[in-house]
């Protein structure tokens, strides 16, 4: 790769790093053609983003980029794959769902919407994270919920009221 090649993939690289508030880094070595190929299968039907790129051109694009990636420059040892998505869990959902069938993907890294999470141990938290939508519909959910039961009890007293007034009338 020539010293021009290797500047267009940085500059790609970064861009891709400025447009993204999701990204995670994955170690995907040690997988078939046939598995690999499934992994970005499951990734394409999760709307994620999986490339595999060289340790050094990413750590050019995260130093050029202007987002503070703390440590994880540090995890770039070894074979790496990066992971782009919208919504901050759906890489970690991806992985833990195929790693129900083989060892890897394991996560070096991710980060999300600016926080840094560095180590696998951590792929249990990324998944519980929520996402925008998920939260919106929650508070949206909780701000019915009172009007909701105010009208419900309106409604049932109302009923019961219109019974005992009914049932008086006849006698």
């Amino acid at each position: 790769m020539t010293r021009e090649e290797k500047s267009i993939v940085i500059e790609n690289l970064t861009a891709q790093l400025a447009e993204n508030s999701n990204i995670y880094i994955a170690d995907i070595s040690g997988l078939d053609a046939g598995t690999t190929s499934n992994l970005r299968r499951a990734c394409f039907k999760a709307n994620v983003s999986l490339s595999v790129v060289k340790n050094t051109l990413l750590a050019k694009a995260m130093e050029a980029s202007d987002k503070d990636f703390g440590e994880l420059p540090a995890t770039l040892v070894g074979n790496t794959s990066i992971m782009f998505s919208e919504t901050g869990n759906g890489p970690a959902k991806v992985i833990k769902e195929f790693r129900k069938k083989s060892e890897k993907p394991l996560l070096k890294g991710a980060f999300v919407e600016s926080a840094i999470f560095v180590g696998d141990d951590n792929l249990e938290t990324l998944v519980n994270i929520k996402s925008k939508e998920e939260v919106i519909g929650e508070i949206v959910g909780l701000l019915q919920s009172p009007a909701k039961n105010v009208v419900s009890a309106l409604k049932s007293s109302g009923g019961k009221l219109a019974g005992i007034l009914k049932t008086l009338s006849e006698k």
